[in-house]
C-alpha cells in the first residue's frame, strides 16, 4: 500500500528501544509514531538552537532600536 510519508529504517540501542518501547505503550500509540513525534520535537529543539545562535550574533550593545512608526514610515 503506497505512503504519503517516507520510511526510514534505523537501528538503535537496547535501552533507546526499551525507553521508546515503553513511552509508545505509555501513550497508547504505536512504537513507530512515537518514534516519528519525537523526531519532530527533536528536529524543534534543533531549529530552536540555531535561531538562538543567529540571535546572539545580531544581539550588539549600543543598537540603536527603530519604533514601529519609524520602520513603516
Amino acid at each position: 500500500m503506497p505512503t504519503l510519508k517516507n520510511r526510514i529504517n534505523i537501528s538503535v540501542s537496547k535501552e533507546v528501544d526499551r525507553a521508546l518501547t515503553a513511552l509508545a505503550k505509555r501513550d497508547c500509540m504505536p512504537l513507530a509514531t512515537k518514534a516519528s513525534e519525537l523526531l519532530n520535537l527533536a528536529l524543534e529543539l534543533e531549529e530552536d538552537s540555531a535561531w538562538d545562535i543567529l540571535a546572539r550574533q545580531r544581539d550588539t550593545k549600543g543598537v540603536r532600536f527603530l519604533t514601529h512608526e519609524e520602520v513603516w514610515k
